[in-house]
């Protein structure tokens, strides 16, 4: 129904932004992604998601189109709410949760606060054919990241490390550096661990 609100920047928090268009002035819920675009200048766009609910209606607004489209597939899923999407697009960008899925990287979205093994799992279920098919992700690279991911994971288990201490340090190690070689992520991850 509104698909952007474009006026004058009234009010800006880490959380939600007010925006004056036409006299009336629209609260609009933010992630932190949105947030760091936002520049201090007087007239600002938004592209937006309006939530009706029974109780409320919120309006979400987002820097860019691919945010926003984001932001639906996730809430598309049983289980993500608003608020949890808006926490995901928060703590990762709307290309690196695209890649998380594509990837399934259950690791990367777990880490997110509020969403356990199942709910990452079922985001990279519902979401991954339609993230291959939006973003044209090649999901050949995807496997091979997450099979040297695997590889050195484990590794470290059979080093003697837990499963889930190693996975958070190689997670991070393969997010920074996608392109490195087992052996690689094995000698960063032993530096960290």
């Amino acid at each position: 129904m509104i698909t952007h609100i474009k006026g004058k920047l009234v009010e800006k928090n880490p959380t939600d932004v007010v925006i004056e268009c036409n006299g009336v002035g629209y609260e609009i819920h933010i992630s932190l992604n949105t947030y760091s675009k936002i520049t201090s200048d007087e007239n600002l766009k938004l592209y937006t998601h309006l939530q009706v609910r029974e109780d409320a209606h919120a309006l979400y607004g987002f820097a860019d189109k691919m945010e926003r489209e984001m932001f639906r597939l996730l809430i598309s899923v049983s289980g993500i709410g608003a608020s949890i999407a808006r926490t995901m697009l928060s703590s990762m960008d709307p290309v690196q949760v695209r890649d998380a899925i594509a990837s399934n990287d259950v690791a990367a979205i777990q880490s997110i606060k509020g969403i356990g093994a199942k709910t990452a799992q079922r985001v990279i279920i519902d979401l991954k054919d339609k993230v291959l098919k939006i973003y044209n992700v090649d999901e050949v690279l995807a496997v091979t990241d997450n099979t040297n991911k695997d590889e050195a994971l484990s590794a470290l288990e059979v080093l003697g490390f837990t499963r889930k201490q190693a996975e958070k340090v190689v997670t991070k190690i393969v997010r920074t550096n996608p392109d490195l070689s087992v052996e690689e992520i094995i000698k960063d991850a032993l530096k960290n661990l």
